[in-house]
């Protein structure tokens, strides 16, 4: 697999200013490129957003943006794969 999803992690979060029930923050996720023998390490700051109609624990909170990261490292590794 040239590609591979070594670790990820919220760094940042908070309500956003204007809209009610939305999360917004940063994902740090690190993809792992394998080329030709080598391996090199990614680290990407991805900013992602979470809607919530009531309130959630900190726990759902960083599940729905590692989520949101996920889903957009995937659209990436299938454009670079």
């Amino acid at each position: 697999m040239p590609h591979e999803l070594i670790d990820i992690a919220v760094t940042e979060k908070h309500d956003h200013p204007h809209l009610k029930g939305r999360v917004t923050g940063k994902v740090r996720v690190i993809l792992r490129e394998s080329l030709d023998g080598h391996e090199t390490d990614h680290e990407l700051f991805i900013p992602v957003w979470a809607q919530f109609a009531e309130s959630k624990s900190e726990g759902d909170v960083d599940m729905a943006l590692m989520l949101k990261a996920a889903a957009i490292v995937t659209r990436l590794k299938a454009n670079l794969g």
